[in-house]
Order: structure tokens, then sequence, then C-alpha cells
């Protein structure tokens, strides 16, 4: 009688523990709707939860606006984004990374016609140069970034014009532009479609470095323990959870991608992106 207490009291702890399990609201700051985070993020909350034994629910968001509201009120506990949308996000809300997204080839390029005759980018100075969505890391902020490390003002020194990759590289081609900044990647793909432009028609003036990773990153209100145990799972079941991410052809752009333990400090070059932008204190998402 006394063994069938001890197990009837056994259960009732476990029914409690239970009862009280936490369950984790999972965000994209790029994904709006309930239905596209199912469609092109579910294998990776599959994943995610297989690996870490704890549930995940999705917290659909319709702006990065939203997605640092949500993280400050609590209602979101893990967000994926990316890195200018993280330094904002970081600056209002004190959410950190906790694992990176390494892309392959993530970087921008500043590009230009090969028979210009612009040479350096010194040579770009009042002139017409086209760049991607307001706000995007690779196709706004990176290329700005670009200008600035070659000793260009790209707040006074150009005239900036801002329209999608397709757009820009008509514009450039048919050289109503000068000169366009984007995902160098992303440009090359445009670039290959063409069939009646010889090779070197084109030609990429200069380009950056390696950006900083996207990220998951941790709202400052969940407990540390419970952000190292769930950023030890996705390092321990990386290849499970690449697996869930490159699930959807959405996310292609992380094909032959890496998840790597990953530092604040290493967005110090998207915080020096913004203060050449104009945006010095970074504390706005540009274009909201």
């Amino acid at each position: 009688m006394k063994f069938r207490s001890i197990i009837a009291a056994a259960a009732v702890l476990l029914s409690a523990a239970a009862s009280q399990a936490e369950t984790w609201r999972l965000a994209v700051t790029d994904v709006e709707g309930m239905e596209r985070l199912q469609l092109e993020w579910g294998p990776f909350k599959e994943a995610l939860e297989a690996a870490t034994g704890e549930s995940f629910e999705f917290f659909a968001v319709n702006s990065r606006t939203a997605a640092a509201e949500a993280l400050r009120g609590k209602t979101v506990d893990f967000v994926v984004s990316g890195p200018a949308e993280y330094v904002v996000i970081n600056k209002l809300t004190q959410a950190t990374p906790i694992v990176g997204l390494g892309r392959p080839d993530y970087h921008c390029a500043i590009v230009v016609r090969a028979d210009s005759g612009i040479n350096t980018v010194a040579d770009l100075k009042g002139k017409k140069v086209a760049f991607g969505d307001i706000g995007s890391t690779s196709n706004m902020l990176c290329p700005m970034q670009v200008l600035a490390d070659y000793g260009l003002d790209p707040v006074n020194d150009i005239e900036k014009t801002h329209t999608s990759r397709n757009i820009a590289h008509e514009a450039l081609k048919n050289g109503d532009v000068h000169a366009l900044g984007s995902n160098a990647t992303s440009w090359l793909r445009v670039r290959n479609k063409e069939t009646a432009l010889p090779y070197g028609f084109f030609k990429i003036l200069a380009r950056s470095g390696d950006l900083p990773n996207d990220m998951i990153m941790v709202g400052a209100h969940v407990p540390a323990e419970a952000a190292e145990m769930v950023q030890a799972a996705i390092i321990d079941n990386k290849a499970s959870i690449i697996a869930g991410i490159t699930a959807h052809e959405e996310n292609a752009k992380y094909g032959g991608m890496d998840l790597v333990e990953i530092e604040d400090s290493a967005y110090d070059y998207v915080r020096a992106m913004y203060s050449n932008a104009g945006y010095p204190q970074f504390d706005n998402f540009i274009g909201d």
C-alpha cells in the first residue's frame, strides 16, 4: 500500500510539473502571417523541439517593430532575425544573440558598367547609385559602408536611389544609374541570367568582407539557463536544425550554412553601418 502511495504521489508531481512546463514562443522577423511561418519554418520548429525536448509555438509578427515590441512585452521569447534588425532590437530590448546562422558568401558589392570610366570608389562622387530595400543589411547598409570604407560619404557625396535589385540592374545596364550596391551573391544570380551581354559588361568596383550572421536571439526576460540550454541543443544537433531551416525553398539563401555560437560584439560593424548611413543612434528601424 505504501508503495502504491509513493507511485501515486510521484504521478501527481510529474503531472504538476508537466502542467507547468514552459512553452517558448518563436518569431521570424521577415515572415509575415502564421500560414507562411508554418510552411517555411515549420520543419525548423519541429527540429528545435526534438533537439531541446521543449515545446515551441509560432508568434507571427507583421514588422520588425512588432517583433521588438513583442520581446519588450515578453510575449515572444526567441526571434530569428538579420543583423540590421538585431542591432535595433538589441538597443530597444536588450535581447542577445545565441546562435549565428552562418550564410556562405554573405557580403555586398558595388557594381558598375565596365565601360563607365569609373575605376575607383572616389569616381562615384556626385554620381547616382542605386541601393536595395531601405534598412536592408546587405542591400543598403553594407554597400553604404563600403563607400565609407573607401572615403566616400554615402549621405552627402552621392545621389541615392532605392529600388528592387532587378530594376537597379536594368537601370545600370541602360546607364540610368552609375552604380548599384547589392548583396553580391543575389546580384550575381541576376547577372548570370543575362544571355545577350558579354561576361565583362559589368565589373565589381568594391566589396565588403563577410557580413555578420543572421541569428537566433533570445529575449532579456528568458532565464539564462534556459537560453544556454537552447543554444547548446542547437549546436549539438546542428545537422537536423540546418535541415529544418533549409527544408523550404524560401530559405535557399541558407544553403551550405553552419550554426555557430556568437556574441553581440560581432555586430559592431553593423552599428558602424548605421552611423555612416546617417542613423548614429540605431534605435529606430530605417524605413518604418
